[in-house]
């Protein structure tokens, strides 16, 4: 199992288990083994970075939220939450996808349901960040 180093400044210790010719890694949120996918890979270092290096509860993180966006059910990768508000939506892609205006339009319209102060657009070599304040995004270096 080859993964490629993810850009964080930590690391973590992340449980892998393999069933057959296929990995797992260990969700601390949903307190169980999902397929170890390159989105996946992406999301657990979120998870773990919030967790872990910024204190939150397990319960103030929320993966795979389903929302309905122009009459089609669709996946928000995480929510942060703080006082059961939403605070940072981060929409993972895999390491291979190249993040585009594309991508973070889709993150964009996400939000629009989610209503997040903040969103996160990454494929964990790159992160983009924006702050959503009177109607339109502030990009963060």
């Amino acid at each position: 199992m080859e993964l490629p180093k993810l850009n964080f400044r930590e690391t973590f210790d992340f449980k892998f288990k393999k069933d057959k010719d296929k990995f797992f890694i260990y969700d601390l949120v949903r307190k169980t083994y999902l397929l170890l996918t390159p989105e996946e890979w992406v999301r657990q270092h979120w998870i773990h970075y919030y967790l872990i290096v910024k204190s939150y509860s397990a319960s103030a993180l929320i993966t795979e939220k389903k929302i309905v966006l122009n009459g089609l059910t669709k996946r928000i990768d995480l929510l942060v939450t703080e006082k059961a508000q939403a605070k940072i939506l981060i929409e993972c892609k895999a390491p291979s996808i190249k993040l585009s205006e594309k991508t973070f339009e889709q993150t964009a319209r996400y939000n629009s349901i989610v209503g997040a102060k903040e969103i996160i657009l990454t494929n964990g070599l790159h992160h983009i960040n924006a702050l959503y304040e009177n109607g339109e995004y502030q990009f963060i270096p």
